[in-house]
């Protein structure tokens, strides 16, 4: 970011990749802005983390903690070289007060999180564990999922991750996986960033192929 951003100059912060900008459970007394790179969010879950959404230029987190005065409900790791603007709970207001436009983003973005916290319940209660997986394969192609050339999507996600999301054993994930993989709709694959994921090579294709499961549990394999 060059000086003659007046922000930058003043709240700006250059992050390293692997920098831990705070952890699941630690007090929080400012929120961040992505000017450039990428953060990860994350949860503890079972034996590992769970991501919960990589965000790049443009998005802001951390907010909750300085609304509500709780604990952070999630770790923010570096995954690149970031530029970040590091604003405190006063001068969040200000702006908030003196620009209707960011008001307006944290509302929509508040409004987002609430839909996505109802998909995922809905996903949960899916009868069937092999469309709970693709569910939630689909669902993250649409949080997290990065365009690739060709039309394919990548989903910065690990497979323990996946199935821990859904709640289904990660041998039932694995299951749906290799069909995935053998249809060539999806893959395990690892990005230009050395991260694990999914690379969905025709969402359509995923998406009729959950269509067929639901039917098939509708109206039975006969």
């Amino acid at each position: 970011m060059t000086e003659s951003d007046p922000l930058f100059a003043r709240f700006g912060r250059d992050c390293a990749a692997g920098e831990v900008l705070f952890r699941e459970g630690d007090q929080g007394d400012v929120m961040y802005v992505i000017r450039e790179g990428v953060v990860r969010i994350s949860k503890a879950a079972g034996d590992g983390d769970k991501t919960l959404a990589v965000l790049g230029a443009g998005e802001f987190f951390g907010e909750m903690s300085i609304l509500n005065a709780k604990p952070r409900n999630a770790t923010a790791e570096v995954v690149e070289p970031s530029k970040l603007l590091v604003i405190n709970a006063r001068t969040f207001e200000q702006m908030v007060k003196g620009n209707a436009e960011i008001a307006i983003r944290l509302v929509k973005k508040l409004a987002l999180r609430l839909d996505s916290a109802n998909e995922l319940i809905e996903v949960l209660l899916h009868r069937d564990p092999k469309a709970r997986v693709i569910l939630g394969l689909a669902r993250q192609v649409e949080l997290t999922g990065e365009e690739r050339e060709g039309g394919a999507v990548f989903v910065p996600m690990e497979r323990e991750e996946l199935a821990g999301e859904v709640g289904v054993s990660v041998s039932e994930s694995n299951e749906v996986i290799q069909r995935l993989r053998r249809l060539h709709i999806a893959e395990e694959s690892v990005d230009e960033l050395g991260r694990l994921g999914f690379l969905v090579h025709d969402v359509r294709r995923l998406r009729e192929f959950l269509e067929f499961l639901e039917m098939r549990e509708k109206f039975g394999d006969g």
